[in-house]
């Protein structure tokens, strides 16, 4: 086994009513990617900040090289040789690509920037991932996948020699995905060490050497070589159980027809758009990024304003032309960015939890009844098992799952007929994964119209009764479950192009969103 670059040594962190970690330790070598896995809560996050200097740890020490080192902040890290990409980007979207790139660093001459000098370098970071972005445009322009390369390029600029990467693909295309493991793959070539973060099971096996798994902020297992470990036993190591089948999908009683969508046209959508779901059933929406999915639910709901087209609940029709309208007709959607669109990062799990509820409780809009808001904030936390310290704790402290049950519960309290779940599951472990599509079956029981945007297509498959595919802005066609196949929803996502030319050339290009 190689010896240790990069070493925690009995590490822990804690906060007002959270252990984060405690006593982690284990060894990442050079010239290794070394996964770092758990679920949700984990503590994964909280030891890469420590790693960037972003924490200090409460005991334990931090050894790059052999030297005991303690960051103050983020920038005693980089001098050390250290990057963190993070899944949140860190950038400033009002200021150019190139500017992104070199902040805190901006090449100069006599105290002036080089411009010319910033361009021709920006420009050579991108080469190297396979971007082509004109280095100049503003950041903010730029779609989500082309920013998180840009976060990553901005690391690699800093020539840093230890790299961790926090959930790097989760909002990357198959074929920036796949230049990515490229540039990853080189840099392990030259002797980097490399943290990888990851619940995607496929890009762990594919590119990991090593892996760490940590649950419950303690560390659980440390495996030298990923080979013969399986997928089951690494499962079980995260979350403290088997979980068998993740989807656990059963079949049930699917009513009349529910929401119906006819010839709705808008942003994003290449054509108008047709799809009916019935109480009871769950739609499935797959299509690879930028096939018009996310638009399509946004003009659902009505944060988009169609330009055309008709919607009817139980054949009544509707007119909604912001979300209020939705949400008082009993449609309501968990947004694809739940940071961005779907919570209030600096208020409390209580207040998150009832800000669409808050109607129902204070008839006079001056008054607000704290104690019917506090008894429906417990009822949620305590039916979807969050993971909160208090209902008084700012949500932003919580995991993405603990975050993504909140939003459920808030719109629980509506009780809705109509669900639009845009990738629920994004940056949430296995075990939280089960959680959540345990609730979407739950719903679907009970009577709910669920559709669920995913671009993870065993997901989709697994639990959906129907899938309707998208493909560059339009709906491809609709499959039943009886006929779902990855080559054939793939075949209909891909751009005609692809897909007619070579099918399953195009398919294994886009094995991610297979898996």
């Amino acid at each position: 086994m190689a010896a240790s670059y990069l070493q925690f040594d009995g590490v822990s962190k804690s906060f007002p009513g959270v252990r984060a970690l405690s006593d982690v330790s284990f060894g990442v070598a050079e010239s290794s990617v070394h996964a770092l896995m758990g679920e949700n809560g984990a503590g994964k996050s909280t030891l890469l900040k420590i790693l960037s200097g972003v924490y200090r740890a409460d005991a334990g020490s931090l050894l790059i090289g052999g030297k005991p080192q303690s960051f103050r902040n983020t920038l005693d890290a980089l001098r050390a040789g250290v990057a963190v990409i993070y899944q949140e980007l860190q950038l400033v979207p009002q200021l150019s690509v190139a500017e992104n790139l070199y902040l805190g660093h901006l090449p100069n001459t006599g105290g002036w920037v080089d411009r010319k000098a910033l361009r021709q370098r920006s420009a050579e970071q991108l080469r190297l991932l396979g971007e082509d972005i004109d280095p100049r445009v503003k950041l903010g322009s730029l779609p989500i996948g082309q920013r998180q390369m840009v976060e990553i390029a901005k690391a690699l600029a800093r020539d840093a020699k230890v790299i961790a990467f926090d959930e790097p693909t989760s909002s990357l295309s198959s074929r920036e995905t796949d230049r990515l493991f490229a540039v990853i793959r080189q840099l392990r070539e030259q002797g980097k060490v490399i943290l990888y973060v990851s619940h995607r099971m496929d890009e762990i096996y594919a590119l990991c050497d090593a892996a760490t798994v940590l649950r419950d902020g303690q560390h659980v297992e440390t495996y030298p070589q990923l080979s013969g470990v399986t997928r089951d036993e690494l499962v079980r190591k995260m979350v403290g159980r088997s979980i068998a089948d993740v989807y656990n999908y059963t079949p049930r009683k699917v009513g009349e027809r529910l929401l119906e969508v006819k010839d709705l046209a808008g942003p994003g959508l290449a054509v108008p758009a047709s799809f009916t779901v019935r109480a009871g059933e769950i739609l499935g929406f797959f299509g690879l990024i930028g096939a018009g999915r996310s638009e399509l639910m946004r003009l659902v709901y009505g944060a988009a304003r169609p330009t055309s087209g008709t919607e009817a609940l139980s054949g009544k029709p509707l007119k909604i032309r912001r979300p209020p309208d939705a949400i008082r007709n009993g449609i309501v959607l968990l947004p694809e960015d739940r940071k961005k669109d779907g919570i209030v990062p600096v208020r409390s799990v209580q207040e998150n939890t009832n800000i669409s509820a808050r109607r129902h409780f204070s008839p006079l809009r001056f008054l607000i009844s704290y104690a019917r808001e506090r008894a429906n904030a417990e009822k949620y936390v305590k039916a979807l098992a969050v993971k909160t310290p208090k209902l008084g704790q700012e949500i932003r402290l919580l995991s993405g799952g603990n975050q993504q049950k909140v939003i459920i519960g808030r719109w629980l309290g509506e009780d809705p007929k109509v669900v639009l779940f845009d990738e629920p599951t994004r940056g949430i472990d296995v075990g939280a994964k089960s959680e959540i599509y345990r609730i979407i079956y739950a719903l679907a029981e009970k009577g709910v119209a669920v559709v669920v945007v995913s671009s993870e297509l065993p997901e989709v498959m697994g639990i959906s009764d129907r899938i309707c595919v998208m493909r560059q802005g339009r709906i491809a066609g609709t499959v039943e479950r009886g006929d779902f196949s990855q080559e054939r929803l793939l075949a209909m996502a891909l751009p005609e192009t692809a897909a007619t030319s070579d099918p399953s050339a195009a398919a294994r290009a886009d094995a991610r969103s297979a898996g």
